[in-house]
């Protein structure tokens, strides 16, 4: 079972060590090493939390799963994700956990949020690595753009 929560100030280095765990295991198959050091390196337990003052961030919560506390650097957090309005950010799962509804889960909570306060759509950032991920969630490209991590796919949903 996994519960989605609002992120909590000690949670930062378990959901830094998330990221760096997902930008090593899956984003180094589509973006070169000193890249995914960069982005490592951006998204460390400081930045993490000044990012969740600035958005509100969310954890999900692997309960009640063998695993759930045992992965090195994620205590029990199986994912995470942020938003500002209707834009999403910080999106990432444990590359173990992938394919089990987190991402879907954490992705359908900040979309009813967003509706709820009358958005008509959401947006998100996507890397070549959740471009896909995305797509299968009912996003639409609307273009692209380079950033000081490599190339980036901007996508949007409506939202009901």
């Amino acid at each position: 079972m996994t519960t989605v929560r609002r992120f909590e100030a000690g949670d930062a280095p378990a959901v830094a060590g998330l990221i760096g765990r997902c930008l090593r295991e899956v984003n180094s198959r589509d973006y070169p090493a000193e890249i995914i050091e960069r982005m490592c390196a951006h998204f460390d337990p400081d930045r993490i939390a000044a990012l969740a003052g600035q958005r509100e961030m969310f954890v999900a919560d692997a309960v009640g799963t063998a695993e759930a506390g045992r992965v090195a650097g994620t205590g029990g957090v199986a994912g995470t994700v942020s938003r500002d309005g209707n834009k999403v950010y910080t999106m990432f799962v444990r590359p173990d956990l992938a394919g089990r509804g987190i991402g879907r889960l954490l992705m359908r909570h900040i979309e009813s949020l967003a509706a709820a306060e009358g958005h008509g759509f959401m947006e998100t950032g996507a890397s070549i690595s959740a471009h896909r991920f995305y797509q299968r969630l009912g996003y639409v490209d609307v273009r692209t753009s380079e950033t000081e991590f490599g190339l980036n796919f901007i996508l949007r949903r409506p939202l009901p």
